[in-house]
């Protein structure tokens, strides 16, 4: 059943739409019923395309949608991507046209960092990374090499225009692209070919794009370009929600909106269907002070719920043990599984202490956001070679192996390799068996190629008879895995912690191939099926921890919001002052972190706080707990005591917790950790 704003919404089809959705006003339910409405208007399932941001909100809009439809083969056909994905659709299918062939490869951040390295002929680190977010902001801004280096503000901004005209020669020796990109060249493809542009507007006949707000100068011309004069689209944001600046977002494509498309119906979402009015009153007290585009006010039907509470801790060691007793007053009182709460903060590091009580407590807890095992650079570096040896066409881990460590094979070779290749119609890694290919990179190239191919025939030779977690470490003591992590590490201490994460894949991947009876290559072609498993263990009944931009798009019944407190929320150093502009945006976020609360909501501050390995510093409440006090009640000493009590009662409980518990909060934490 639709309410009333959300009905106009669906039905609203004669021209471009904006709908200014409020959190939890129900805004992924508006866009799967206008699919469903586009069809019953005639649409054709592959003419309409539904594009989020995530990964996540792409899966969830395509079960959603599925459950909708009768029809199982039109939700089948919809075209339900994030933003990058239906770029790589595009790149795949007409990027010939920018001279790009069919198999392109696309480079992970640890690629461009060691590519930015190469460009800049330098090993650090930090200074790769600084050039890396440079260059994606310019490219976010639709800036090229030349431009960037005849605006450059500073030296250092010189610096990066150079190295990015260098990397730029490198991605195209390569035939690779970086994520910036897969927003970029759709666009360029879109201005600079009619033809295409034409094909891609008649396939794609009506957009419905999510998370409107967070869309980039590149995000919104690419919009435009398909959707035509006429509009046919459906924007779905809401401008108390954009907290993505520092990434390109721009509020600027809300307000832009209405001068291009003097036609543009507004409709706005106020009914919230996840929180109590207590939060809300919270919610809209936060946010009363930003300026608005299209201004609202959310209200609820859930009934008045908790009071908002506001906690004071000594420290954060004491706002942690607090966030402990919260837990365990939850789950005894209210019967709370796990699964229902989450702690949310500002920056990474504040999850520490948290982390810390909650093991001592034996709570189990996820870290939403963390790093997984397979993202980190080693680990991918060896899936590199695993995925070639499973799948020699692989081009990009090709790409990967071949230069990790680096053996003498540069940009240019890679470059005449890749065109020799695409002469042949074959994989890369199937053209160094060509006799002609020495002649097409050279003899000393083709050497230094063809030993690699040995070294990957001899590996898969002696996967038939060797134990798979043995013969890995062989490969890697073959190509001196362990010294290029040395040379690439900052220090001695990040280069051991690198290699030692190598170790406990080795030896992870010898256990499950002796309890398995695989042999490495075997091993090697369930590399991604791994990976789906360790994402599925993050469903265990545990404490969420998560960042405020990490939390966003998620909810739960109980929130308790740390670190409230000038300095952290807003966020603000000395090196990095608080401009109007970022005030507005820690705004929206404390804003985003208040949202995400159904039925209780507790926010913290602390009068001293330890950060990183620095003494403790005094701490003033976050301004925001200003704007909003009026809406809280009166600190209760009795609840505070109460929750107190909890909590030594949950620590002496912890004594006789099982075993089970006990193995659960430890994996939870080592993989936190």
């Amino acid at each position: 059943m639709l309410n009333a704003a959300q009905e106009r919404a669906v039905n609203h089809l004669s021209g471009p739409c904006l709908v200014i959705a409020g959190a939890g006003s129900g805004k992924t339910r508006v866009i799967t019923h206008k699919i469903a409405r586009l069809l019953k208007a005639g649409y054709a399932p592959g003419e309409i395309a539904a594009i989020t941001f995530t990964n996540k909100a792409a899966a969830e809009m395509r079960e959603r949608a599925r459950d909708l439809l009768a029809d199982r083969r039109a939700a089948r056909e919809l075209v339900i991507s994030t933003f990058h994905a239906l770029g790589v659709r595009m790149l795949r299918e007409d990027g010939s046209a920018l001279g790009l062939k069919e198999q392109f490869s696309i480079l992970d951040s640890d690629d461009v960092a060691s590519l930015l390295r190469e460009a800049g002929g330098t090993t650090d680190a930090k200074l790769a990374r600084a050039w890396q977010w440079r260059i994606s902001q310019w490219k976010s801004a639709l800036l090229d090499p030349e431009t960037a280096a005849r605006t450059a503000q500073n030296s250092d901004d010189v610096q990066a225009a150079h190295v990015w005209a260098r990397y730029a020669e490198q991605l195209a020796a390569y035939q690779a692209v970086d994520f910036d990109d897969l927003m970029v060249l759709p666009l360029r493809l879109l201005q600079q070919h009619p033809e295409a542009r034409a094909r891609w507007r008649a396939r794609l006949r009506y957009l419905l794009v999510d998370e409107y707000q967070d869309t980039s100068d590149a995000q919104y011309q690419l919009l435009r370009l398909l959707a035509g004069d006429e509009g046919r689209f459906t924007a779905v944001g809401d401008d108390d929600q954009s907290i993505y600046g520092w990434r390109g977002a721009t509020l600027d494509n809300l307000r832009q909106l209405p001068n291009d498309y003097p036609r543009l119906e507004v409709i706005k979402l106020e009914q919230n269907y996840r929180s109590t009015t207590a939060i809300l009153r919270a919610a809209n007290a936060v946010i009363a002070a930003n300026p608005k585009i299209y201004p609202k006010r959310l209200w609820s039907e859930h009934g008045e719920g908790d009071a908002v509470e506001v906690r004071e801790a000594d420290s954060d060691e004491d706002e942690a043990e607090r966030i402990v007793a919260k837990v365990q007053a939850l789950r005894g009182g209210r019967g709370a599984k796990l699964a229902d709460i989450a702690v949310l903060y500002r920056a990474n590091h504040q999850s520490r202490p948290i982390e810390q009580a909650l093991r001592r407590a034996n709570i189990a807890y996820v870290v939403s956001g963390g790093q997984s095992f397979f993202d980190r650079a080693e680990i991918k570096d060896v899936c590199a070679y695993l995925r070639l040896l499973a799948n020699p066409d692989d081009d990009p881990a090709f790409l990967r192996a071949v230069t990790t460590p680096k053996r003498g094979i540069g940009a240019a070779t890679l470059k005449s390799l890749g065109a020799f290749a695409s002469q042949w119609k074959v994989s890369l890694f199937d053209a160094l068996f060509r006799d002609a290919m020495p002649a097409a990179v050279g003899q000393r190239q083709a050497d230094a190629l063809r030993e690699f191919a040995r070294l990957m025939h001899d590996i898969e030779w002696r996967s038939r008879t060797e134990p798979a977690g043995e013969l890995l470490r062989s490969l890697l003591a073959a190509v001196g895995y362990e010294a290029h992590l040395r040379e690439a590490s900052d220090n001695e201490r990040e280069a051991a912690q690198r290699w030692s994460n190598v170790n406990d894949f080795c030896d992870w991947i010898g256990r499950k191939a002796e309890e398995d009876k695989r042999d490495l290559k075997r091993m090697a072609q369930m590399v991604a099926l791994i990976t789906q498993l360790s994402e599925r263990g993050e469903q265990a009944d545990a404490v969420t921890l998560s960042t405020l931009h990490a939390a966003k798009g998620l909810e739960w019944p109980h929130v308790w919001l740390a670190g409230c407190e000038d300095g952290m929320l807003p966020f603000y150093t000395d090196e990095r002052p608080l401009t109007d502009s970022g005030l507005e945006e820690e705004r929206r976020l404390m804003y985003v972190g208040v949202t995400r609360a159904r039925r209780t909501l507790t926010l913290s501050h602390c009068r001293k706080r330890r950060a990183h390995a620095r003494n403790a510093r005094a701490c003033t409440p976050s301004r925001f707990l200003a704007d909003l006090r009026a809406e809280l009640p009166k600190t209760d000493g009795r609840a505070s005591a109460l929750a107190r009590l909890a909590a030594l009662r949950g620590r002496l409980g912890a004594a006789d917790a099982t075993e089970a518990g006990s193995a659960a909060a430890d994996a939870a934490g080592t993989a936190a950790s």
